[in-house]
C-alpha cells in the first residue's frame, strides 16, 4: 500500500516536473523573437507594459467622474463641472492611447508572424542540409520532420505573445488589486481563486490535445501523400490509367474521418467542461456583485467607487482568467515548440575528414572486405566485397535488383559508412577525405535522377553548383552527354523551362531526361570517377551503343563505374563484378567470364535468348 501511494506520488512529481519544464521554451522562443527583428521585438515590449498599465488607469479616472458627477450636482459649482470635464478628457485620452497600443500590438505580431514563419521554416530547411541520407530513408525521423514543419512556423510567436500578454495582463491585475485591497483583501482572493479550475481543464485538455498531435504524425504524412497521389502531374498519368481514384480519394476520406472523430471528443469534452468551470467564474462575480452592491447601500463606500470596484473585479476576474488562459497557452504551445527543437538539435555526425589529395595518387579506388547492413535491417546489403579499379579502367557490376549495387554507390560517395573494411581513393579512406573535395571528383547518375522543373541549362548545371549559371560549360557537358542535337531542336534551346509545373513548360522522353542526367555528370568536369547507375534503362538499344562508344572515347582517362542490366554495353567493360545478395560470386573480362561458365554467362545467354 505505502509502496503503491510512493509511486503515485513519484508520478505526479514527475509529471510536475516535466509540465514545468515545457516553460524552458518561453526564454527560447523570445531569443529568437528577438534575432528575427530587435525592432518590432522592442516596439512588442514597450507597448505590453503601456497596454497593461492602462486599464488599472482608466477603472480609477472613471470613479473620479462619476464623484465629480455627484459632487458638481450636489455643489452646483462651476468649478467642480470643469473638474469632471477634465477627468472626461483625461479618460478619453487614455481610451484613445489604448486603442492604439492595441493597433500597435497587432501590427507588431502581423508583421513578426510572417517574418518568424519565414525564420523557422529556414532554419527547418537548413536542418535538412546537414542530414545524412540515412535520417531521409527513416519512417519514424520523417514523422519527426512532418511535426516540427507543421505547427513550429506560427508557435513560437504564438508564445512570445502569450508571453507579452501575461506580463502585460499581471500589470493589470496589480493595479486592479491595489485598488480592491481598499475594498476588501477578501474580494482579491475570490478574484484569483474563481479562475483557477479552468485553468487545470485548459492545462489538461491542451495536453491530451498534444499528445493526439504526436501519435497521428503517420496517418497525416499518409494524408498528405495521397492528396500528393491525387493532385500531382507526376501520377496523374497512372492514377488516371488504373482508375485508382476513386480508391485513392476513399482512403483519403477514410483517414480524415478518423482523424476528426478523434477532434470532435476532444473538444466536445474540452468545451462542456470550460462551460461548467466558467459557471463557477460567473457565480464568483455576482456573489462580489451583491457584496459592493450591498456595501454601497449601507453607505460604506461612494456611488464612484461602486461603480469602479465593479468594472474593476468584473475586468480583474477576466484578465486573470486571461492570465491563466495564457499560462495554459503558454504550455501547449511549449509542447508543439519542443518538436521544433527536438529536430532542430538532433545529433548529426559531422565528417571529420580534411584531405584534399591522397597518399598513393594514381592509385585508383579500392575497396578493402567492404560490409554494409542499413539502419534497422538485419541482413547485410555488402558482405566483404573487395574490389581495385585503376584511372582510365572501366568497371560493370551486374546483379539482380537488391544485390547491393547501388549500396556500394553510397558507400563510394560517402553518402554511408560502411559497418566494416575500408573505402579507399589513391591511397586514403574516403573517410579521411574532406567531404566537399571527395564529391567534386564524382560524377554521378543514378538510376532514379531528379528531374527539376528548371530550364535545360539549369538542369545540366546542377551537376556542379559553382557552374551553374555557365552557359558554355551546359554545352560542354551536354556535347559529352549526347544531349546536344535535341536540346538545339527546343523553342529556347538551353533556357527551355522543363516539367510541367511551371508556365511554358516542355516534358522530354524518358530517353531525353535521361541524357539530361547524363549531361549533368559530365558538369564535373574535375571528376575522375564517373558512376553510371541504368543510365540508358530508357533509351532503345540503339542509342544506348553510340552513347557508350561515346562515353568511352570521352573518359579515357577517368575511372568509370556502370551499373546496367543489358550486357550489349556490360561487355564493353575492362572488368565485370557480378554480385549476388550482397556478395562478389564472380570478377574478371567478358570472355573469361563467359568461359568459367558461371552466373554471368548464365544471366548473359537468358538475355541473348530473348533477341533470337
Amino acid at each position: 500500500m505505502r509502496n503503491s501511494q510512493r509511486n503515485r506520488l513519484r508520478q505526479r512529481w514527475q509529471s510536475l516536473r516535466q509540465s514545468l519544464s515545457m516553460y524552458q521554451y518561453c526564454g527560447r522562443a523570445i531569443a529568437l523573437v528577438w534575432t528575427t527583428n530587435r525592432a518590432l521585438t522592442i516596439a512588442l515590449m514597450v507597448l505590453t507594459l503601456v497596454a497593461g498599465l492602462l486599464p488599472g488607469a482608466i477603472a480609477y479616472v472613471g470613479k473620479l467622474i462619476v464623484d465629480g458627477v455627484v459632487l458638481a450636482a450636489r455643489s452646483g459649482l462651476a468649478s467642480d463641472r470643469w473638474h469632471t470635464l477634465t477627468y472626461l478628457g483625461i479618460e478619453a485620452g487614455l481610451i484613445a492611447l489604448q486603442a492604439g497600443c492595441k493597433q500597435g500590438l497587432a501590427l507588431c505580431q502581423s508583421l513578426l508572424r510572417a517574418l518568424l514563419g519565414h525564420k523557422v521554416n529556414v532554419l527547418i530547411l537548413e536542418k535538412a542540409l546537414t542530414l545524412n541520407i540515412s535520417h531521409f530513408e527513416d519512417s519514424e525521423f520523417y514523422d519527426k520532420m512532418a511535426r516540427a514543419r507543421r505547427e513550429a512556423s506560427s508557435r513560437p510567436l504564438s508564445l512570445v505573445g502569450r508571453t507579452f500578454s501575461l506580463v502585460q495582463d499581471t500589470l493589470s491585475l496589480i493595479t486592479y488589486g491595489g485598488l480592491l485591497l481598499h475594498f476588501s483583501p477578501w474580494a482579491v482572493l475570490v478574484l484569483m481563486v474563481a479562475a483557477v479550475p479552468a485553468f487545470i481543464a485548459e492545462t489538461r485538455f491542451a495536453g491530451e490535445a498534444f499528445r493526439l498531435f504526436r501519435w497521428r504524425a503517420p496517418e497525416t504524412r499518409q494524408q498528405n501523400y495521397l492528396e500528393w497521389l491525387l493532385s500531382n502531374d507526376t501520377a496523374a498519368m497512372e492514377v488516371k490509367l488504373y482508375q485508382l481514384g476513386p480508391m485513392l480519394l476513399r482512403r483519403y476520406r477514410d483517414i480524415f474521418r478518423h482523424l476528426y472523430g478523434e477532434d470532435r471528443d476532444l473538444t466536445i469534452r474540452r468545451g462542456l467542461w470550460s462551460y461548467f468551470l466558467g459557471l463557477l467564474s460567473t457565480l464568483a462575480f455576482y456573489a462580489a456583485y451583491v457584496w459592493i452592491v450591498w456595501e454601497a447601500i449601507a453607505g460604506a463606500i461612494s456611488l464612484g467607487d461602486l461603480t469602479m470596484y465593479l468594472v474593476v473585479f468584473r475586468q480583474g476576474q477576466s484578465t486573470f482568467a486571461s492570465v491563466l488562459s495564457a499560462i495554459g497557452g503558454m504550455y501547449e504551445d511549449s509542447l508543439y515548440l519542443s518538436n521544433l527543437y527536438e529536430y532542430l538539435e538532433q545529433p548529426i555526425t559531422k565528417p571529420i575528414g580534411h584531405a584534399t589529395r591522397g597518399l598513393l595518387p594514381g592509385d585508383g579506388l579500392r575497396f578493402e572486405k567492404v560490409s554494409f547492413c542499413y539502419p534497422g535491417s538485419t541482413e547485410p546489403a555488402l558482405k566483404d566485397v573487395s574490389l581495385h579499379l585503376k584511372p582510365g579502367q572501366k568497371l560493370a557490376i551486374v546483379g539482380e535488383n537488391g544485390s547491393g549495387k547501388t549500396t556500394l554507390i553510397k558507400l563510394l560517395t560517402r553518402l554511408y559508412t560502411p559497418d566494416s573494411g575500408r573505402v579507399v581513393l589513391d591511397g586514403l579512406d574516403v573517410r579521411e577525405w574532406d567531404q566537399d573535395a571527395l564529391q567534386q571528383r564524382i560524377g554521378v547518375i543514378f538510376q532514379n535522377f531528379v528531374r527539376y522543373q528548371f530550364t535545360v541549362g539549369e538542369n545540366i548545371g546542377a551537376g556542379d553548383v559553382a557552374f551553374m549559371e555557365d552557359e558554355p560549360r551546359w554545352q560542354d557537358a551536354a556535347e559529352k552527354g549526347t544531349a546536344q542535337p535535341f536540346i538545339e531542336a527546343l523553342p529556347d534551346s538551353y533556357h527551355t523551362q522543363l516539367g510541367r509545373w511551371f508556365k511554358s513548360g516542355r516534358e522530354l522522353s524518358g530517353g531525353q531526361w535521361q541524357k539530361i542526367a547524363l549531361s549533368r555528370a559530365f558538369m564535373r568536369t574535375k571528376a575522375d570517377i564517373l558512376v553510371l547507375d541504368e543510365p540508358t534503362s530508357a533509351m532503345d538499344a540503339e542509342a544506348e551503343v553510340r552513347i557508350f562508344d561515346h562515353f568511352r572515347a570521352m573518359t579515357k582517362q577517368q575511372m568509370a563505374i556502370l551499373i546496367s542490366h543489358r550486357f550489349s554495353t556490360v561487355r564493353m567493360a575492362d572488368q565485370i563484378m557480378v554480385l549476388q545478395a550482397g556478395k562478389v560470386v564472380e570478377q574478371g573480362t567478358h570472355d573469361e567470364l563467359l568461359r568459367s561458365s558461371g552466373r554471368y554467362a548464365q544471366l548473359f545467354a537468358l538475355q541473348a535468348a530473348g533477341y533470337r
